[in-house]
């Protein structure tokens, strides 16, 4: 069945591949995402204050909406919006006053009893589509490819809504090594990559870059495999020697060529410029079609 979809704000303006290649590989798998009709952004960080009451109401908004639209599960690619979602679910569970406090200053707009589940998109690969699966589609192994899964912090915590552990999370090792590329681990996969401190301390997310893409280069890694497009934009933006740059990837992309999609419909118009020895056979292998709904 079709999995309603929330974009929000930053996969539209700054990770559109993110996006095309999540819809082309998921329909490729027989699962399709429909965006929601309406949405609007979710606040994009969940408010610690109690009485902080308007701080909940964008993302109380999107779930009301949903179940508006007849919808109790929704699936985001945001590292941001996923947090920031699920927290609020929480609120709207635990403390339904709030919610009553919000219907009545909404004039009964936001309208919603907290029985929707919010999931990250790696949720549904692991837990409903399964890693034997996405395996098994596999068209072109990334054999020769060293990745270096970078989890972030907004994906895992706080441990009550993070969808893997914490200190030792496996999700995107898993997927990688189903895609059939070799997984780099190191100490700083789950370290913070500095946020939006990008705007206001510019050499401390340097620094945290700068620790994290050496690491991965010195254990090996020939690209570093995300899913936050914040870590992402920092990844890519802040590392210091542009003779020396670690390509960095949404997940989505790497699926999309180890299932034989054509790369630039992943956002990735030339991808064995980014690493040649672990793609240099992309050109020569056959683009696997995209399967129809419902088929596996």
């Amino acid at each position: 069945m079709p999995i309603a979809y929330y974009p929000g704000c930053t996969i539209k303006v700054s990770a559109p591949e993110h996006e095309i290649a999540a819809l082309a590989v998921m329909h490729a798998l027989g699962l399709d995402l429909h965006e929601m009709r309406e949405w609007n952004c979710c606040g994009v960080v969940h408010s610690l204050a109690t009485d902080n009451l308007i701080r909940h109401m964008a993302p109380v908004r999107v779930f009301a909406r949903l179940q508006q639209q007849g919808e109790r599960e929704v699936v985001t690619l945001c590292d941001m919006c996923f947090n920031t979602l699920a927290r609020a679910n929480q609120v709207a569970r635990r403390q339904p006053e709030q919610m009553d406090a919000l219907k009545a200053t909404s004039g009964d707009e936001l309208n919603y009893d907290g029985s929707a589940e919010v999931l990250h998109l790696l949720q549904i690969l692991r837990d409903r589509v399964g890693m034997a699966v996405i395996k098994a589609r596999v068209r072109q192994p990334l054999h020769n490819l060293r990745v270096y899964p970078y989890y972030g912090c907004k994906l895992l915590r706080p441990t009550d809504v993070g969808l893997d552990d914490a200190e030792v999370p496996t999700v995107l090792g898993d997927l990688m090594a189903a895609l059939g590329a070799t997984v780099v681990e190191g100490n700083l996969q789950t370290r913070c990559c500095g946020a939006y401190h990008v705007v206001n301390r510019e050499s401390l997310v340097a620094e945290r870059v700068a620790a994290t893409t050496a690491q991965a280069r010195a254990n090996g890694a020939n690209a570093i495999v995300l899913s936050c497009p914040l870590c992402h934009f920092n990844l890519a933006t802040r590392q210091s020697d542009p003779d020396h740059v670690l390509p960095v990837l949404y997940y989505t992309q790497l699926m999309g060529l180890a299932f034989g999609l054509p790369p630039a419909t992943l956002g990735l118009p030339d991808a064995t410029a980014l690493f040649p020895e672990a793609l240099s056979t992309a050109h020569h292998a056959q683009a696997v079609p995209i399967c129809t709904k419902g088929e596996r």
